[in-house]
C-alpha cells in the first residue's frame, strides 16, 4: 500500500511572526516510521505549502496515487482538516482518509454524528503509531477492522468505535522519518535550520486547561537513552542540523534521567548543538544541578509555564501557588546561561484590566527573555471548559477554529470577550513594548539579532509611531485583528 501522512498549514503568531518559525511535524514522522517496510510512506507538512495547498496536493497526490491518506489536526485546525479531506476526495475519489491527533482523540464520537464525517473513513484516538500500522496492514490484506485498538471506522451501518488500546511501549517505537520520504523541507527557526526530537511522553501535573491526559493519561514515559542518541545522531550527522526543539511535554519530571541523558550527550561531543525544551517551574527550581548539566549538554533555552501571578487563578488552573518557584526557576536558568520563554495565560474568571497589567508587569520583573502569551481557551473535554460553561463564561463554545490561544473565546466576571481581547493586546504593547534581547541572546543570534536591533526594530518603531498619529490604538488594533482573521484562511480551500 501507499500511504501519505499530512499535517495542517495553520499557524499562530504568538511569539514571533508566523513565517519565522516552521517546525516539522514529529507526529506524522513517527507514525510513518512505524509503518511496516512492505508499504510506501510519504510525509507532507503543509505549513511549508501555505500559499499553494490545492495546486501542490493535486500534483503530488496524483503522482503518488496513495491508497490511504492520513491527516493530523488539533482542535483549531479541524475545519482546515475537513476542507483538505474534501479536496483530496475530489482529487482521488477512491482514496481512503484517516484523521488523528488531539481533536479526533477527544471528539471522535461527536465527529461521527456530523455531516463533515462523510469525507472521513477512519479516525484514530490516541497515539497513532500502532493503530495506523495495524490499519494499513488490515487494509492491504483485507482483514477485518474490528480488533484494531483505538480505531473508529464506518460501514453501511454507521460508525463503530473500537476500544482504546493501551499507551505505547516507547521501547518498541521506531525512529521517525527524516529522509527523502518527507516531501517538504525548509524547516527553520529564524535563520537556523531546525529539527524536532522526542525523549519522553506525557506529564503527571494536574493543569486543568490541558488536553494531554486524553492522549496519554496522567503518565510519564521515557525512551531508552540509546534510542534518543540514535535519533539525535540522525539529526546532527544525517540532516546536518544543529538546532533541535525537544517536543517533550515535560522532560524534567525525572531529573535523574535528564542528568543521565545530558552526560550521554556531552560524551558525544557534538559541536555547535543547540537544544530547546519545555519544563515546569517546580522541577527547575528544585534541581539547579540538573540545569547546570543541561547547559553543559547544549540546552540554550527553556519554556516555563508560569501561567499567572494570581494565586486564585493558579488554583483555578490546577497549578497551585508557583510564583516563588517561578522566580527561582528563572534565576537558575539565567545563572546557567539558558534563555527563558515565559508562558502566560490571561482571561481567568476574576481577571480585570488591572490583573492583565499586573501579569505583564510580573513578566517584566522576572526578567524572562521572551513571552508566550495566550488567552485561556476552553478546549474540549478539559476541566476548565466544564467549570467555565457552568458559570456561563464561554462566549464561543462552537467555533473551534479560534481555539488557538490567540482569540478570546471566554469572558471574565469583569470583561466581555471583546474587551478581554483588546486589553490582552493593548497592554502587551504598552507594558512589554518591542523585544529587547539581552547580552546572552545577542551572542547566540549572530546575524539576525543585529538585523532586528538596528534595522527591523527601528523601522517598526518609526512605522508604528506614524500609524499611531494616523489611526491611534484602536485603529492599529483593528488592523491586527483583520490580519489574524485572514491568517489561516486559504483561498484555494474555499468551497470544500
Amino acid at each position: 500500500m501507499k500511504l501519505v501522512l499530512i499535517s495542517m498549514p495553520d499557524v499562530v503568531p504568538i511569539i514571533i511572526h508566523e513565517a519565522a518559525f516552521h517546525l516539522p511535524n514529529l507526529g506524522i514522522a513517527s507514525i510513518g516510521g512505524n509503518i511496516d517496510a512492505e508499504h510506501e510512506v510519504f510525509l507532507i507538512d503543509l505549513i511549508r505549502k501555505r500559499r499553494s495547498i490545492k495546486k501542490y496536493l493535486n500534483r503530488t497526490l496524483k503522482r503518488i496515487q496513495p491508497d490511504l491518506v492520513g491527516l493530523s489536526a488539533m482542535a483549531w485546525q479541524y475545519d482546515t482538516c475537513i476542507k483538505i479531506a474534501g479536496l483530496i476526495k475530489e482529487i482521488l475519489p477512491g482514496v481512503k482518509i484517516v484523521i488523528g491527533g488531539y481533536h479526533a482523540t477527544l471528539m471522535a464520537k461527536e465527529i461521527a454524528l456530523t455531516r463533515q464525517a462523510d469525507v472521513v473513513d477512519f479516525m484514530i484516538r490516541g497515539e497513532g503509531e500502532i493503530p495506523v500500522r495495524l490499519l494499513v496492514n488490515a487494509l492491504a490484506r483485507e482483514h477485518p477492522l474490528t480488533e484494531i485498538p483505538s480505531l473508529s471506522w464506518k460501514d453501511e451501518n454507521g460508525w463503530h468505535h473500537n476500544l482504546r488500546g493501551p499507551i505505547a511501549d516507547l521501547e518498541k517505537i521506531r525512529l521517525p522519518i527524516r529522509d527523502k520520504r518527507r516531501l517538504t523541507g525548509g524547516y527553520h527557526f529564524i535563520y537556523h535550520r531546525i529539527e524536532v526530537l522526542e525523549t519522553s511522553r506525557g506529564c503527571t501535573r494536574s493543569c486543568n486547561f490541558c488536553s494531554m491526559k486524553h492522549m496519554y493519561g496522567r503518565t510519564f514515559r521515557t525512551y531508552p537513552i540509546s534510542r534518543v542518541l540514535e535519533d539525535l545522531d540522525a539529526i546532527y550527522y544525517g540532516q546536518k542540523v544543529r538546532w533541535v526543539f525537544l517536543v517533550d511535554d515535560n522532560m524534567v519530571l525525572s531529573p535523574r534521567r535528564v542528568a543521565e541523558l545530558c552526560e550521554a550527550i556531552i560524551a558525544r561531543k557534538y559541536k555547535g548543538l543547540h537544544l530547546m525544551v519545555q519544563a515546569d517551574c517546580i522541577s527547575i527550581s528544585q534541581n539547579e544541578e540538573m540545569v547546570s548539566k543541561m547547559a553543559e549538554a547544549g540546552f540554550c533555552s527553556v519554556f516555563l509555564g508560569i501561567e499567572n501571578i494570581s494565586k486564585k487563578n493558579l488554583v483555578t488552573a490546577g497549578k497551585g501557588n508557583i510564583c516563588s518557584a517561578t522566580r527561582k526557576a528563572v534565576d537558575i536558568c539565567h545563572r546557567h546561561g539558558l534563555m527563558v520563554l515565559a508562558g502566560l495565560i490571561f482571561g481567568f474568571p476574576n481577571d480585570d484590566e488591572e490583573a492583565i497589567i499586573a501579569n505583564y508587569q510580573f513578566y517584566k520583573e522576572l526578567g524572562a527573555d521572551a513571552a508566550y502569551c495566550q488567552i485561556l481557551t476552553p478546549y474540549p473535554k478539559t476541566g476548565i471548559r466544564a467549570s467555565l460553561l457552568a458559570e456561563n463564561l464561554v462566549e464561543n463554545p462552537n467555533d473551534l477554529s479560534k481555539y488557538n490561544g490567540l482569540w478570546a473565546n471566554v469572558r471574565t466576571r469583569f470583561l466581555d470577550a471583546e474587551q478581554l481581547q483588546y486589553l490582552f493586546w493593548y497592554h502587551r504593547q504598552r507594558v512589554l513594548g518591542f523585544w529587547d534581547p539581552d547580552k546572552k541572546t545577542r551572542s547566540q543570534g549572530r546575524l539576525w539579532i543585529p538585523i532586528w536591533r538596528f534595522v527591523m526594530k527601528p523601522f517598526l518603531q518609526w512605522r508604528y509611531k506614524r500609524m499611531m498619529r494616523e489611526i491611534g490604538w484602536e485603529g492599529r488594533y483593528q488592523r491586527e485583528v483583520a490580519r489574524w482573521e485572514n491568517l489561516n484562511k486559504f483561498k484555494d480551500l474555499e468551497g470544500y
